[in-house]
């Protein structure tokens, strides 16, 4: 594979570097052993990187890797999408053909916007999850190819990297997890400002650990001395080597510059210019006439032009051009381009430095023949470049009535590669030449491209001319799309201060939800003010798209924070609207919408046959934003409706859907919604199986706040309390408070008052229910609000007893008897829950029966819901301990909780069955058991119960336990007693070891939980 490499330097002596060179060379065997390895290589220009590089790839050609090399493209062609990573897979696609085709095989036209070759790109619907496909896409083809052989991909030049580039460049150096891959990148540290748009990334990647960076120093004035060696031939004076050393300051490419001139001056350098641009030049001047009009043309094409383009731009004779190709080649000047038939500078200095000695009027020049000649010849040029590069050589030329058209063909062509950042960019300079365009050629612009329902100024949207307002509505789309949010809200801002929403509703109304989503994702607020001001515009308007659009998104909104049969009734209108106007994919979006307020309106096969009917047809019309949306929302319907087994099968499908049309974040929700599923099963490792692999297919907050949700479930149930807060934490970060919908407000509030309960801050645990009893738990929340109700009744009745804790309860309680009288229960999940939570009610007021358990029961039996049934269980088994005695039909429900606690891995749970038993001398395994339950009791009322077997604390300690439960201080507990309060310390602190407990509270807990002494 050597062939491969390119090498454009002078010096045949690799000097230096050793540690870098070493460095590299450990990430590639790293990445052989599988390990893909990522690496960034800075350093000022003319510094060494490129043959760093090349040195590198020259050892692991000889280690059998494959390399694949790109360029970011310099000025001339900008506004070209993902440059390097074409250039780089075409080289890969040479080196293994197979190879990458079989890694491609059924994406090929997902792919084709990166590498044109592989085919025609796919006309697929636009939306915000497009450039996410592709990035995980190439992701999954550089991980594949790389599969079963080594694989080197060389970036060069960042510094120049068009937006979608670096884009994916970070996207690729945070997924890679499989495969013998290097990926190296290459800029310059000298040109990276506080500005400059790679800044911004090179600190995201300084936060990753996967990724090394180096730096390059100068060379020290041995290291010169060494590289003079190699350039001359011959060993240099010393004088010689401290005057370059001086002159250059260790920089490798002003050294052979240097030692170039040296040897056209004869060895005399006391007439070289300190200057390294007057260096270049006049080396350039020495060549013949016609070879350095090559180069000024050559200067100002780009950072590779094509040979039919720059004999079409030159205006040479054949035998002329070749001529002057020949002695720049010859002079080390110009080098032939690797992968296409052209030519390139050497080294870009030296390119710059030509491009500035032209004088503004030849360059303007330049840039216009090249637009002619482009224009005259289209095949002069790759048909992915033609555009952007028409674009750019136009615009260059400043002649705004070409460039308009152009830069706008230009930007069409970005969105159909979903690079939305470089579209973006080429629409706002189409904005910037508007004013300068005369009213006729703006009547010839093309027709709106794409911006959603957004409907053009024109009469005919399909054929009617281009308006300045569709164009910032196309821009507002581009910048929404490719991530840059304040610009899209800045954009959509100044379009409303333009229109007249008296004259225009239904474009001023599309305005104000592009509005609305922006602030909801910027987390400037909720967005509903401005869905309400899009909905007073459209009210009374004929049907059309916006309106139905509009309605759509207000249903939407309704559905995540205010569900009821408001917003239900929203989603209705929203479909009606849809079909009216013939836009399925809003109809689509609507019915979703309305399937699961049916759902939650107690409409369940109703609800559930549109969800599972819109997941279909958009997987027929293949509409990928439904399909993504289908996939997360109809597992989560079906389990919130107690269906936690066809909810498991529907995230099979939707993880199928989202993994193979490339949505690595979508898939994260409908794993992470799988994880639910599990859990509600009593599949628990298949539970924590999922959110694993969840976390790292989480890209936005709410995903990576959704998978620290279902980590904290498993966390509480099985008693790892250190790592539920650090969930808790997590969860809270991720979602905020920006956007309170209840899904992501309520389960944090559970989790908060389950782990507060268990360390015994039960004011803490109040706090926490109260502020969100005061925001609210409507109807449609029952599947978070109901399980919260269950722990805070539960937290009270578990501290009943607790003198610090009285005080409060009754009107905790109340709360919670409000909130569920307000709560419908519409499916027999909501219907147990509610059983459940009138059974603890009574129980943090004393007042449970056997009964109140065997109803919970008889209501979780047909569910499926183990960990909940075990629960009920130990608590019926404790009724019927304190209200009649009976240890067998108790014994037979604890055996039963403790195997599901057991199998679960539930510690809490078990721990508390396995005391239970001990105070009531129940065996809860094995056979004889019966003997052991039919023992005979003793005197002390209530359940038989010997506290000194069943925690192993002594009588003395009996005595202070039962004085801490009534709220003891130590120094009270000391004079009850008549011990000294250094000697009450010493028991509490046994007592806390004993009952594997960290505070006085839950000690407290402990014994007024399992009834251990009389009250009062």
């Amino acid at each position: 594979m050597l062939s491969g490499v390119e090498t454009n330097t002078v010096s045949p002596v690799f000097v230096g570097r050793a540690a870098e060179l070493a460095a590299l060379t450990e990430t590639l065997t790293r990445a052989c052993a599988g390990e893909p390895q990522a690496l960034l290589i800075g350093g000022e220009a003319g510094v060494g990187k490129t043959r760093l590089v090349e040195e590198f790839l020259t050892a692991a050609c000889r280690r059998e890797a494959v390399v694949a090399v790109g360029g970011c493209v310099e000025i001339g062609a900008d506004g070209l999408p993902f440059a390097p990573f074409a250039t780089a897979l075409r080289a890969l696609r040479r080196a293994l053909p197979e190879e990458l085709a079989e890694a491609v095989a059924g994406q090929e036209g997902e792919l084709a916007r990166l590498l044109p070759e592989l085919g025609e790109a796919e006309r697929a619907s636009n939306d915000e999850h497009g450039t996410a496909r592709l990035f995980e896409l190439t992701a999954r083809l550089l991980e594949r190819v790389s599969a079963t052989r080594t694989v080197v991909l060389v970036l060069e030049d960042l510094h120049w990297a068009d937006a979608s580039t670096r884009h994916l460049l970070a996207y690729l150096f945070r997924t890679l997890r499989s495969g013998r891959l290097v990926v190296i990148a290459t800029y310059r540290a000298d040109d990276v400002h506080r500005r400059h748009p790679l800044r911004p990334l090179l600190a995201e990647m300084d936060r990753l650990r996967t990724v090394r960076r180096i730096e390059l120093d100068r060379f020290s004035r041995a290291e010169v001395g060494r590289q003079l060696t190699g350039i001359l031939a011959v060993l240099p004076d010393a004088a010689l080597v401290d005057d370059i050393f001086d002159r250059s300051d260790g920089n490798a490419f002003f050294v052979e510059e240097l030692a170039r001139s040296v040897e056209c001056c004869g060895g005399d350098s006391s007439g070289l210019s300190d200057s390294l641009r007057d260096l270049l030049l006049v080396r350039v001047e020495a060549l013949p006439e016609h070879a350095q009009r090559i180069a000024r043309v050559l200067a100002e094409g780009g950072s590779t032009v094509e040979h039919p383009l720059l004999a079409a731009v030159a205006g040479l004779a054949e035998d002329e051009l070749d001529g002057a190709l020949r002695a720049a080649v010859g002079a080390n000047l110009l080098l032939p381009a690797p992968d296409s038939e052209g030519y390139r500078f050497r080294h870009s200095l030296v390119r710059e430095a030509v491009s500035d000695d032209l004088l503004p009027g030849e360059r303007t020049r330049l840039n216009r023949r090249y637009a002619e000649a482009l224009e005259a010849d289209p095949s002069l040029v790759r048909a992915d470049e033609r555009a952007a590069r028409l674009a750019s050589y136009w615009y260059a030329a400043h002649d705004p009535v070409k460039a308009l058209p152009a830069v706008l063909q230009a930007a069409v062509e970005a969105r159909r590669r979903f690079a939305y950042s470089e579209q973006l960019r080429l629409l706002e300079r189409a904005m910037e030449l508007w004013d300068d365009v005369p009213d006729e050629v703006r009547a010839t612009l093309r027709p709106l491209d794409y911006a959603e329902v957004y409907p053009a100024c024109g009469c005919e949207p399909r054929t009617d001319a281009l308006r300045y307002l569709d164009l910032m509505a196309e821009a507002a789309v581009a910048a929404r799309f490719g991530g840059d949010r304040e610009r899209a809200l800045t954009l959509t801002k100044k379009a409303l201060r333009i229109l007249d929403t008296g004259t225009d509703p239904l474009r001023a109304a599309w305005f104000w939800v592009q509005r609305s989503y922006l602030m909801q994702s910027l987390s400037r607020g909720d967005g509903w003010q401005e869905l309400g001001t899009a909905q007073d515009l459209v009210r009374g308007t004929s049907p059309s798209a916006v309106h139905a659009d509009v309605l759509a998104a207000a249903a939407s909104w309704g559905a995540l924070h205010r569900p009821g049969p408001e917003t239900l009734k929203a989603a209705d209108r929203a479909v009606e609207y849809a079909r009216l106007v013939g836009e399925e994919s809003i109809e689509l979006h609507a019915r979703l919408t309305r399937g699961w307020l049916t759902i939650d309106a107690g409409g369940v096969e109703e609800g559930l046959a549109e969800m599972y009917a819109v997941r279909d047809r958009a997987e027929e019309l293949h509409l990928v934003g439904v399909m993504s949306r289908a996939s997360i929302n109809l597992p989560s319907s079906l389990e919130s409706t107690g269906r936690s087994l066809e909810a498991v099968s529907a995230a099979d499908h939707g993880i199928e859907i989202c993994h193979t049309h490339g949505l690595p974040d979508s898939e994260a929700w409908v794993r992470a919604n799988q994880a639910q599923s599990y859990f509600s099963l009593g599949h628990w490792e298949e539970s924590r199986a999922a959110v694993d692999v969840a976390a790292p297919l989480a890209r936005s907050r709410k995903a990576h706040g959704l998978v620290a949700s279902r980590r904290a479930d498993l966390a509480l149930a099985r008693g790892d309390f250190e790592e539920a807060q650090e969930q808790l934490v997590l969860n809270r970060r991720h979602l905020g408070l920006h956007d309170p919908q209840p899904q992501h407000l309520i389960s944090p509030v559970r989790h908060a008052v389950a782990l507060a309960a268990q360390q015994g801050r039960l004011p803490d645990a109040r706090a926490a229910f109260e502020a969100q009893s005061e925001i609210g738990l409507p109807p449609g929340t029952q599947r978070y609000s109901l399980p919260l109700l269950h722990t805070v009744a539960s937290a009270e009745a578990d501290a009943r007893g607790l003198p610090a804790t009285d005080p409060g309860r009754p009107a905790i309680l109340e709360r919670v008897r409000t909130h569920l009288r307000q709560l419908p229960m519409l499916v027999p999940v909501w219907a147990a829950y509610g059983v459940l939570v009138e059974a603890e009610l009574a129980r943090a007021e004393g007042e449970d029966t056997p009964d109140h358990w065997r109803r919970a029961a008889e209501a979780f039996g047909p569910l499926q819901r183990p960990y909940e049934l075990a629960q009920v269980r130990v608590r019926w088994a404790e009724s019927i301990l304190t209200a009649t005695g009976e240890r067998t039909p108790a014994a037979v429900l604890l055996r039963e909780a403790h195997a599901v606690a057991a199998r679960l891995g539930a510690r809490p749970l078990a721990e508390s069955i396995e005391l239970l038993a001990g105070r009531a001398r129940i065996a809860l395994a094995g056979a004889g058991d019966e003997a052991a339950d039919e023992e005979e009791p003793s005197d002390e009322p209530g359940a038989a119960v010997d506290v000194i077997e069943s925690f192993g604390l002594t009588s003395r300690e009996q005595e202070v336990h039962r004085l801490v439960a009534a709220g003891y201080t130590n120094r009270r507990i000391a004079e009850e007693l008549y011990i000294s309060p250094k000697t009450a310390s010493v028991h509490v602190s046994n007592i806390l070891a004993k009952l594997s407990v960290s505070s006085r509270g839950e000690a407290a807990a402990v014994a007024h939980r399992f009834r251990l002494y009389t009250v009062g």
